[in-house]
């Protein structure tokens, strides 16, 4: 059997007035997956360990966050397309917002708007010593890598990820000198590309038409390139990643899959969610695991907006999940996110998220797909990185351990 693996970014939640947006929702698609198969909850990397987006898919696809992970911005750089070198150090940036010297958003709105334009200029900033390379990514996202001798990921960030505050000074961590000096490489690209982005006319207009300024680029995440055993070679089967988000798509490729690009998927709320799902519906016919990553959950939850989030999940329900149970058949279906992202917070939480999968299970009692009706599943409390020796048993890929 082939394997498809559904992961709706940041789904799980926690109550607010009684309920989670997944218990609002109206997913009758979902829960009809739940019924026909098994469900249970998850720690997508550890019991009270708040994972990041990078960090849960790692483990998720099997690989040991705690003993491989080296920093999100060599995710990043793959996603974007960057071929890193040894001793490279990657960081990954936000295009965002600020006023009087103080970050007033770090998302720049999530506006688009002269984005391209904007990356260009940046692109042109040198600095003596080393090479720079930035790219902007998908949304507010870019990357950049720093390319040169003696240099270290072992800074701090300039985000200080939140608002009211200037961006930070990166410092060395351990003291080194060539921790001193990424830091002083980092800080003198943020001060030059916010002296291009203050008066640039991409900005300008942005203004004009009542947007926020993308004018101070935020970088955090730093790190180099991990190696990350073949997923091929890892589960003896060809994968196919299916994201429109630099982050997740540079951590499948880092892995060895094959990145499907969707047009009209642009990781919103309002991003062309259907066609991604014919896409893996398509990809299925060619690839023996098909990996649907879905992000405008996660969008709306950093946001707070509660209602978003429900309607988005019932989008997912209508355009995502129906399609699927109809027309893909012999095929273990997994539904589940990489993390919660509750509304009240407004981040990452610990919180374990549902699953269920659909395939050759030993179905139990529950009926609907949400977090506490899937916490009473016969699948239990599991971990994410178990996930995917589940996958490969049910599918019957799996090597018997023993005589």
């Amino acid at each position: 059997m082939k394997s498809l693996l559904i992961i709706c970014d940041g789904m799980g939640d926690r109550l607010t007035d009684g309920r989670t947006p997944l218990e609002a929702a109206k997913t009758p698609n979902m829960d009809l997956l739940a019924e026909r198969g098994i469900t249970g909850i998850m720690d997508t990397v550890r019991t009270g360990i708040r994972p990041g987006s990078d960090t849960a898919h790692l483990s998720i696809f099997g690989y040991n966050p705690f003993e491989l992970y080296t920093g999100r911005g060599p995710f990043e750089a793959a996603g974007a397309g960057i071929e890193l070198e040894k001793g490279d150090i990657a960081c990954r940036c936000n295009f965002a917002s600020m006023e009087n010297g103080r970050i007033t958003d770090r998302r720049a709105g999530r506006e688009e708007e002269g984005l391209d334009q904007l990356a260009k200029e940046v692109e042109g900033i040198t600095i003596k010593g080393v090479k720079l390379i930035f790219k902007r990514g998908q949304g507010h996202r870019a990357v950049l890598v720093i390319r040169g001798k003696n240099l270290s990921p072992h800074i701090t960030s300039t985000d200080p990820e939140k608002i009211g505050v200037p961006p930070s000074k990166s410092m060395p961590i351990d003291g080194r000198k060539e921790s001193r000096n990424t830091a002083e490489i980092l800080n003198e690209f943020t001060k030059r590309a916010e002296s291009i982005l203050s008066d640039h006319i991409a900005n300008k207009e942005r203004i004009r038409n009542r947007k926020l300024p993308a004018n101070v680029i935020l970088c955090r995440g730093t790190g180099v390139n991990p190696y990350l055993k073949p997923f091929e070679e890892r589960y003896g089967i060809k994968g196919a990643c299916i994201s429109a988000t630099t982050l997740i798509t540079g951590v499948c490729r880092s892995v060895g899959m094959d990145a499907i690009e969707v047009k009209g998927a642009n990781g919103h709320t309002d991003s062309n969610i259907g066609a991604k799902a014919k896409a893996a519906i398509t990809a299925l016919k060619k690839y023996d695991f098909v990996f649907l990553h879905i992000k405008g959950t996660d969008e709306a939850s950093h946001d707070g907006n509660f209602n978003a989030k429900r309607e988005f999940i019932e989008r997912i329900d209508s355009e995502v999940i129906a399609p699927i149970l109809n027309e893909v058949k012999d095929t273990t279906v997994v539904l589940t996110a990489d993390h919660s992202t509750p509304i009240n917070i407004r981040q990452h939480s610990a919180d374990p998220v549902p699953i269920a999968i659909l395939g050759d299970v030993r179905t139990d009692p529950v009926k609907r797909f949400t977090e506490r009706h899937c916490a009473k599943g016969d699948i239990g409390r599991i971990c994410g990185i178990n996930l995917m020796d589940r996958i490969m048993d049910l599918s019957n890929r799996a090597k018997l351990f023993g005589a």
